[in-house]
């Protein structure tokens, strides 16, 4: 017998004009700030995203996740704010089998999202 093993790759879209904007309203250095902080912001979540889906505890997850979308949205990971939105989706409607698959695609999407920013060429972080 063989066994496939899966390793699923997301593919992210960055909204480069939302960065963009973000450099035009606040400044190179302004920008740099709220690029760091948002990643590290959402290095976090992500993390705690785990640790709470372990400990069951479905309202703080919701809320983590919640406050992920937020900051996804501020610079542009919009990838990562959908797929956030349906674990929240997930979470709402008390579908546990979901949820772990849709969690797993979330954290999937943050690293991406996250190496992305990181690897731009164009925009300096």
């Amino acid at each position: 017998m063989q066994v496939l093993q899966m390793k699923p790759v997301e593919q992210v879209v960055l909204d480069q004009d939302r960065l963009s904007a973000l450099y035009s309203e606040l400044g190179a250095a302004g920008a740099e700030d709220v690029v760091c902080r948002a990643m590290e912001e959402l290095a976090q979540r992500l993390a705690r995203c785990d640790t709470l889906y372990h400990q069951s505890d479905w309202s703080s997850l919701r809320k983590n996740t919640r406050s992920l979308i937020a900051i996804a949205d501020q610079v542009g990971m919009f990838t990562l704010s959908k797929v956030a939105a349906d674990v929240t989706a997930c979470i709402d409607r008390n579908d546990h089998v979901a949820l772990a698959a849709t969690l797993s695609r979330l954290i999937r999407t943050g690293e991406r999202s996250l190496t992305a920013v990181w690897d731009m060429h164009d925009i300096p972080i």
